[in-house]
């Protein structure tokens, strides 16, 4: 291998643990790496999350560098997410060698435009088209202050997008985005997301419950739990449980007046799989169809009927594994026949097994990967 065995990954948050979407993707692609014999140069972001001595035990060497948060960075033309990533300490460090560079998401690019550079193999992984992503969370946001910052970085993020002409390839998370990406930029390739599951998987059986879970405190989950309560779930005789962290106000007093909905702040990545596991149906409604959302690969891996809507899967390749339902009304509808049956059938099983050990097994994403960095 031209390269060594030996990269560099920039990751914009420090990635353990594995407990929110973007760094359950870098934790699994590191564990991925690791087991295929790349030496990792870890470079990590730190605003908030413990440095890790798990890390340790999977990277060569782990760096951190403080995020500068100073608000007077808002004012400025390049994006907030990128501008407050950057360290004249991470870029001596990159510099000591000629590794490939791996850019984790397009707030990690901010050296992509420095001629000291341009030689040198980059890759960008895009865990969402970000201008998008950051205009559909100011949609949905309800703080004025909150929701002007959204739409300005989008309106940035749009701009800045162009440096990824830098970049010697993308590693676009889903097909839509590499369909996207394809349109602006030469080489772009699909490279899934990572996650936790080495195998599919169900718990035979039947249980009595619905589960929804997400980072509660990002607009769009808020959104999608809150349709759930006040419109899937409303004088339901199914139960409802919603687990994830910082749930809103608004939600917490809608889950109390529902007598069906039960909910849980702040579950450890282990309860989260163990109520996937557990839940007769994992519903996951979206409102924001970027990326592709790990819940629904853990939900596809390890549980049983999992009902979404579709922007939740359109472009995913998992549109056949799922039931699709866009009304509430057609949600219910689904929701009376699962609850009610008595097994997850085998033939489901085995479908999915066709397509996620395939498509999205992390040994196979991993070569791919690999391959990109000789």
């Amino acid at each position: 291998m031209s390269f060594n065995k030996r990269i560099h990954i920039i990751s914009f948050d420090i990635p353990y643990p594995p407990d929110y979407g973007g760094v359950i993707d870098v934790f699994y692609k590191l564990v991925a790496l690791h087991r295929a014999g790349i030496k990792i140069i870890l470079h990590c972001f730190e605003y908030g999350r413990p440095q890790s001595k798990e890390l340790e035990s999977i990277c060569e060497t782990v760096y951190y560098y403080p995020r500068q948060t100073t608000k007077s960075l808002l004012f400025n033309t390049l994006p907030y997410i990128v501008l407050s990533r950057q360290s004249e300490e991470l870029k001596s460090n990159l510099l000591t060698d000629e590794a490939p560079i791996l850019m984790e998401g397009l707030h990690s690019t901010f050296l992509l435009s420095s001629e000291e550079f341009s030689h040198r193999n980059i890759i960008v992984r895009t865990h969402n088209i970000e201008h998008d992503y950051y205009e559909n969370l100011a949609k949905v946001e309800r703080n004025i202050f909150k929701r002007y910052y959204f739409y300005n970085e989008a309106g940035k993020l749009k701009k800045y997008e162009s440096v990824l002409n830098k970049a010697k390839t993308i590693a676009a998370i889903s097909h839509n985005d590499e369909k996207y990406y394809s349109g602006l930029f030469k080489s772009v390739h699909c490279i899934s997301a990572f996650h936790p599951f080495d195998e599919v998987s169900f718990r035979p059986g039947r249980s009595d419950f619905a589960f929804y879970h997400g980072n509660l405190s990002v607009g769009e989950n808020n959104e999608a739990a809150l349709f759930l309560v006040n419109k899937v779930f409303v004088n339901s005789q199914h139960k409802l449980v919603i687990a994830g962290s910082k749930p809103s106000s608004e939600l917490t007093k809608a889950a109390k007046m529902n007598p069906t909905v039960t909910l849980l702040a702040d579950q450890s990545p282990e309860q989260i799989y163990d109520l996937i596991r557990n839940a007769q149906c994992n519903i996951l409604p979206t409102f924001q169809s970027t990326g592709i959302k790990l819940k629904l690969l853990a939900s596809l891996f390890s549980g049983r009927f999992c009902l979404v809507n579709a922007p939740m899967v359109n472009g995913t390749g998992l549109e056949n594994l799922c039931r699709i339902a866009d009304t509430a009304e057609e949600m219910k509808k689904n929701l009376d026949e699962v609850m009610s049956m008595d097994s997850f059938p085998e033939n489901e099983l085995e479908k999915r097994k066709v397509v996620l050990e395939k498509n999205f097994s992390n040994t196979v994403n991993a070569k791919k990967l690999i391959s990109l960095f000789g």
